[in-house]
Formats: structure tokens, C-alpha cells, sequence
């Protein structure tokens, strides 16, 4: 959204963030102004912490203001998380208008408070149980209408993957999914010898580095993830909110294993392309080796339906719901 922001608009954009996040290395390399609050998780059972809890939020409120008044703000806009009530708090106080957007299909403590305290609110899909219109999740223009042809050959190059071969994406977000790099372990002697894929793991930074083995390409974080989609005909991957809406927006089929924990949200989430045909699931508990090498060598190697669920995913993409939002926080603005 930022980039639509700056190029529709001329917008200057900051990011807030905190230090614990991603966002310390991925929104500098994307050109972006970084500031830093110290983040405010909520304690999901009476403790110490939640005593603490009233002290910590007015500390990052305060660094908040002091970022909106040093930025010269004109609007902000959260899209939940620890960073996402402080700026809903500061924004409020220092009567600089704001913009709520949830992205997930259920939503968090942090936007529904924004949207009560009189924050204009947007939704990735309808029944939230936040009110708001619903106008997607904002997506990287490559990923929407990018020159595949040359993503496919930076994969290649960058990875050294043959073209003959179907290509298998397995990731487990940002850190890395235990369950799912244990199941890719026990498969990847059947899935790259007997069944001839090729595999593209992000294992994640925290986990070990599994075992080499031929045609498996494991990598503790993909920063190229346009040339991953382009190339692969197939993703494993956890079913958060941004990972539906760009596996969706780049057509690529999938095989969801949404997160056990937390209020359900992540099969939610997905719920809408799997119905449409472009995704399946698999359960948390129910993924083992046996079951992947399953799933996997029966869409891969099925043209017809691999070809199906691509259409079902390209059909069931969202729209610029970027440039939708960067327009309404300008109109906020004026």
C-alpha cells in the first residue's frame, strides 16, 4: 500500500514497527522510512504482565505521538498488531485522522479497538466481525500482473532448478513451521526420486538446516518470493491472511496447513479459494510424510486438474486493493 501511496500520490511514507518484528530488515530494503515503539503483546491470562499492561501501552503511546508530530503526519493507517492500538491511541489524541484494515477473517483486539475509537475501517472479507467495507488485502503489483516469464528465469538462475521438472514450494512463513519441515523430510526422497519433483523449502531462520539431498533446494528465508511463485506449480504452506491473498493473486495452487492455535482464523482464511477449487487442506495433526507425498504426486500429476486449480485460484483473485486503500487515505487527508 505504501508503494501504491508514493506512486499515485506522491505520497512520504513511515512505517512503524517494533524491534522484535521482520519488518527491522524488509521495509528499509524496500526503501521505506522505519521507526521503532517497544511492542505491547496482551497477556491471554491474568498475570504480571497484564498489570504491567495499562504502564506499557501509555509508554508506546508516547513514543507514538512523538513519531506522528517528528513526521509532520497528515494520516495514519494500522492494519493490527503490537504496533497497531498505540498508533490508534496517538493518532486519536493529536486528532490526526486514521484508517483501520484487517486482513485476517477474524478480527483482532488491535483494529477492533481502532474502529471504536473512530477509525475508518476495511476488511479483507466480509463478517470479520468488525464492520468496515470489504476491499481485500493489499498485493504487490508483481505478483498481480508482473512479467512471469522473467521471474521464472531469476528462480532458475537463483536457485538452480531444472525446467523439465514440476516445481514444489514448501514454506512456513517467515519463521519457519516445524510440523511442515518435518513432513518435507520424510518426503523428499520419494517426491524428488520416485515422483521426479523438484523441491524450493524456506525452512525458516530459527529451525535447522535439513539434510541435502538431490533436486531440494532448502533455504532458511526466500527474500525473491515473486520468483518462487512464478516458478513453482505447487505450494505447502501455512494459511495466514497475506499468504492466501498473494498465492491467490499469483495463481498458484495450494495445499494449506493452517496454524492449529489461535481463534481459528487461519482456516478461515483459506476457506473461500479451497471451496473455489484452487486450494486444499490439510490438517495440522494429520500432516505426515505419507500424507504429503499424497496430495502432492496426485495434483502434480494430474495436468488437468493442476491446470483447474490455477484458473480457480487467477479466477478468485482479488482486485488493487492497494491502490483502493492508498486512495482512501488520501481522501482522509483532504
Amino acid at each position: 500500500m505504501a508503494e501504491a501511496l508514493v506512486e499515485k500520490h506522491g505520497a512520504t511514507v513511515t512505517a512503524l514497527g517494533t524491534p522484535r518484528g521482520l519488518e527491522r530488515d524488509l521495509i528499509p530494503a524496500r526503501g521505506f522510512e522505519l521507526r521503532l515503539i517497544d511492542p505491547v503483546p496482551v497477556p491471554r491470562r491474568p498475570n504480571l504482565d497484564l498489570l504491567k499492561l495499562p504502564f506499557r501501552v501509555l509508554g508506546a503511546v508516547r513514543q507514538t505521538r512523538a513519531i506522528l508530530r517528528d513526521t509532520g503526519a497528515d494520516v495514519l493507517i494500522g492494519f493490527g498488531g503490537y504496533v497497531s492500538a498505540p498508533a490508534y491511541l496517538a493518532a486519536r489524541s493529536l486528532g490526526i485522522p486514521f484508517l483501520v484494515h484487517e486482513a485476517n477473517a477474524r478480527a483482532g483486539m488491535a483494529n477492533k479497538l481502532g474502529q471504536r475509537l473512530g477509525g475508518r475501517s476495511y476488511n479483507a472479507v466480509a463478517d470479520s466481525g468488525m464492520p468496515g467495507e470489504v476491499v481485500g488485502i493489499p498485493v504487490r503489483a508483481g505478483l498481480r500482473g508482473g512479467d512471469t516469464h522473467a521471474a521464472v528465469e531469476r528462480a532458475r538462475e537463483l536457485w538452480g532448478l531444472e525446467p523439465g521438472r514440476r516445481t514444489l514450494l514448501v514454506t512456513g512463513g517467515s519463521q519457519g513451521a516445524v510440523r511442515i519441515n518435518k513432513a518435507v523430510a520424510g518426503a523428499v526422497e520419494t517426491l524428488t526420486t520416485d515422483a521426479g519433483i523438484q523441491i524450493l523449502h524456506a525452512y525458516g531462520k530459527r529451525n535447522t538446516a535439513p539434510d541435502k539431498h538431490d533436486h531440494y533446494v532448502a533455504l532458511p528465508y526466500i527474500d525473491d518470493m515473486a520468483a518462487a511463485y512464478a516458478v513453482a506449480d505447487l505450494i505447502v504452506c501455512r494459511s495466514g491472511a497475506m499468504t492466501v491473498a498473494e498465492v491467490t493473486s499469483a495463481g498458484l495452487p495450494a495445499l494449506y496447513v493452517p496454524l492449529p492455535h489461535g481463534n481459528g482464523e487461519q482456516a478461515l482464511n483459506a476457506t473461500g479459494v479451497v471451496e473455489a477449487g484452487a486450494a486444499r487442506f490439510i490438517d495440522d495433526a494429520e500432516l505426515t510424510p505419507d500424507r504429503l507425498v499424497s496430495e502432492v504426486t496426485e495434483i502434480l500429476g494430474d495436468d488437468a486438474q493442476l491446470a483447474a486449480m490455477r484458473a480457480a485460484a487467477r479466477d478468485h483473485a482479488a482486485g488493487d486493493a492497494a491502490g483502493l486503500l492508498a486512495d482512501a487515505v488520501v481522501a482522509a487527508v483532504e
